[in-house]
């Protein structure tokens, strides 16, 4: 099999390295960490090992802020979090998973494992792979 068709999975793209924070924090908090950690997004932890995982973007963060006129001292994450976030297992083929990101219209998936945050996977880190492989 040649390398252009190497069967390429979601462990092989995802970040790992994955900021959360809690559904509990005000939104200045998660604009900070944005900030901070220079990312569009958040994953937003479990309240429990049976609760689901959350995702925060800028996109929502700004429609809030727009919505409520800027006050955001006094809304929670998890407020406006979408929750469950769509998740996908590590193994996963990439194929498979930008089918579903485009199906649905995410550009982010939550990346698992037996219900285990592994990892976030971007349209923006499959484009960057796609990009550093036709450099090759």
């Amino acid at each position: 099999m040649s390398r252009s068709q190497e069967k390429q999975i979601v462990e092989d793209m995802m970040v790992a390295d994955v900021v959360t924070i809690s559904p509990m924090a005000k939104l200045r908090e998660a604009m900070e960490a944005m900030r901070d950690h220079k990312i569009k997004s958040l994953v937003v932890d479990r309240r429990s090992e049976s609760d689901a995982w959350g995702i925060l973007t800028y996109t929502m963060l700004l429609r809030t802020i727009v919505h409520e006129e800027g006050d955001i001292d006094l809304i929670n994450v998890y407020d406006i979090a979408a929750k469950p976030a769509l998740s996908v297992p590590r193994q996963l083929d990439v194929r498979q998973a930008v089918s579903l990101m485009l199906k649905i219209g995410v550009k982010r998936l939550i990346v698992t494992n037996n219900n285990e945050l592994e990892g976030i996977l971007t349209m923006n880190d499959i484009i960057g792979t796609i990009i550093d492989k036709l450099d090759d």
